[in-house]
């Protein structure tokens, strides 16, 4: 009888999660297939309306939402794949390598995360002096490698591969980045998975940055697109919220099929020895 209670307990908790976690995005969708006027009666309807292609067709023509996918395609792309080669790299070494200064390097590496939120007004300063404002640069250069992707490949690594490992490789005769390419890569594709997927979305949903040095329509990114779509002289709620629902739609459909590597590198990743 107790099993049978506590089963119910933990199954009823994961119920009521998983209805807390999806319940925001079921009342974006139904918030973008009504109009404004129905978003905002009391009690609020909780039935999807009829408005979704109405309010899609009017979103879009509202904003240039291809040209904003498109810069952030570029943005969130090369961010994540540079992040991917590049902190798995540091990673490695900061894990596996012995050199002086080792466990120095790791702790000013991680003390950047620690950064006051004024840190973005010397970033816009050196950005301003390359002459970036407005370009794509701006929003790609500064986050080409970041502390957490090292932090977490570190963790990773420290987990899934022994330093036995990599002696073995180096009596074979093989050097650093073959050791690295080889064997290394191959062993933390879960964690290159969470790194990717945390990496994407985060740039993907990011805002603030890029609506300091980004103001020509041309380079904006979706969320400022988004943000284009109310104004002082609109409040259309609906349409906001179509233009919200359309940028999450491509996250979902990246999470959803990579959600077990996604877990599993975060548990790998979390338990070391």
């Amino acid at each position: 009888m107790k099993n049978r209670a506590g089963r119910f307990i933990s199954y009823l908790f994961l119920l009521i999660s998983s209805l807390i976690s999806i319940f925001p995005f079921y009342w974006m969708f139904v918030i973008s297939t009504n109009t404004t006027a129905a978003a905002n009666k009391f009690p609020p309807k909780i039935i999807p309306g009829d408005q979704f292609i109405a309010n899609i067709q009017n979103a879009w023509e509202n904003a240039d939402f291809i040209a904003a996918l498109f810069n952030t395609l570029i943005v969130a792309g090369t961010i994540t794949i540079s992040q991917l080669f590049f902190c798995s790299l540091a990673a490695f070494a900061l894990a596996r390598l012995q050199f002086k200064g080792r466990n120095f390097v790791f702790i000013i590496i991680v003390s950047t995360l620690l950064l006051p939120p004024a840190s973005p007004i010397p970033l816009y300063i050196i950005v301003s002096k390359f002459d970036w404002i407005n370009s794509l640069y701006a929003v790609i250069i500064p986050f080409l490698v970041g502390a957490f992707g090292v932090f977490l490949m570190k963790q990773f690594i420290e987990t899934a591969i022994h330093p036995e490992l990599i002696e073995s490789a180096k009596m074979d005769g093989a050097r650093n980045f073959q050791t690295y390419y080889r064997i290394v890569l191959p062993i933390i594709k879960p964690g290159l998975a969470t790194l990717a997927i945390i990496t994407f979305m985060a740039i993907w949903n990011d805002f603030v940055w890029p609506s300091i040095v980004l103001k020509d329509q041309s380079v904006q990114t979706l969320q400022l697109a988004v943000r284009g779509l109310q104004n002082a002289y609109n409040r259309d709620t609906a349409l906001v919220v179509t233009g919200a629902f359309i940028t999450t739609l491509p996250l979902l459909a990246i999470f959803i099929p990579f959600s077990r590597q996604f877990i599993s590198g975060l548990t790998e990743g979390s338990v070391k020895g």
